[in-house]
């Protein structure tokens, strides 16, 4: 059974950047599909990013693209989410996964970290 650590989450201002990482104790990390969700106050689990075993092929919702890159290195077990010019709407727990299969359903996924905690303030 995989466990998986976030990290990297904070307080920053609107327009900057953070970097999380999600790193994996499981010798078979380059088998799962990795993907990346976040939760607000109130409000249900949703999807952020997606990427395949190989790092090949990422998937990003609509509110994430050309600002969020996901990213992973196998050889280190740890999976990478470049945030770039966040704003408050972006304010949340962000959570790991891992799974079988690429979804942006958190049903899909198997395993979750306990998610970091990101705050953009205006």
């Amino acid at each position: 059974q995989a466990q998986l650590v976030e990290s990297g989450g904070g307080l920053v201002q609107a327009g900057g950047s953070l970097r999380l990482s999600c790193a994996a104790s499981t010798r078979t990390f380059s088998s799962y599909f990795m993907g990346w969700f976040r939760q607000a106050p109130g409000k249900e689990r949703e999807f952020v990013a997606a990427i395949g075993w190989s790092g090949g092929s990422t998937y990003y919702a609509d509110s994430a693209k050309g600002r969020f890159t996901i990213s992973r290195d196998n050889a280190k077990n740890t999976l990478y989410l470049q945030m770039n010019s966040l704003s408050p709407e972006d304010t949340g727990v962000y959570y790991c996964a891992g799974g079988a299969s690429v979804s942006s359903s958190p049903r899909s996924y198997l395993y979750w970290g306990k998610g970091t905690q990101v705050t953009v303030s205006s």
